[in-house]
């Protein structure tokens, strides 16, 4: 098993305040890595894979060198649409609407905001997502 700790600390830092920025939204490790939740969803989770790190379901992020993904919630007809643009996304292989992202050097920040931000959304109940402003994400 991992633990937070396998997860850069420079990601933990640009991905924090991005999430407990969200309205009652909260962190606590996961069984691997660590995730972040609204009531009792996850609406992101974040860990290191690798070849030591063998976990079901995460090696669809095609990558045989240790790596840290995400894992967030998105609209499936977006899902389908960033996974076949590429790299670096990927299905994780379970639920239509599970969107996986490997976090590298070329990791475009604002995107990230934007997804995990629209995860918060479609998890959190009416009242709290009315309080979030969103960017329309449009997938290339």
């Amino acid at each position: 098993m991992t633990a937070p700790a396998d997860v850069a600390p420079e990601l933990l830092d640009r991905l924090r305040p991005i999430c407990l920025g969200l309205p009652e939204a909260y962190e606590e490790p996961a069984w691997v890595g660590v995730r972040w939740r609204i009531r009792r969803r996850t609406f992101a989770h974040v860990l290191a894979v690798g070849s030591d790190h063998e976990v079901a379901g995460w090696g669809a992020a095609t990558t045989a060198e240790p790596a840290c993904v995400l894992t967030l919630r998105a609209p499936v007809a977006e899902v389908h649409a960033l996974v076949a643009g590429g790299p670096p996304f990927y299905r994780p292989g379970w639920g239509d609407d599970v969107l996986g992202m490997v976090l590298d050097d070329r990791t475009d920040w604002d995107e990230v905001g934007e997804l995990l931000t629209e995860s918060y959304c479609l998890l959190a109940p009416r009242r709290l997502a009315g309080q979030v402003a969103r960017v329309a994400h449009r997938p290339t």
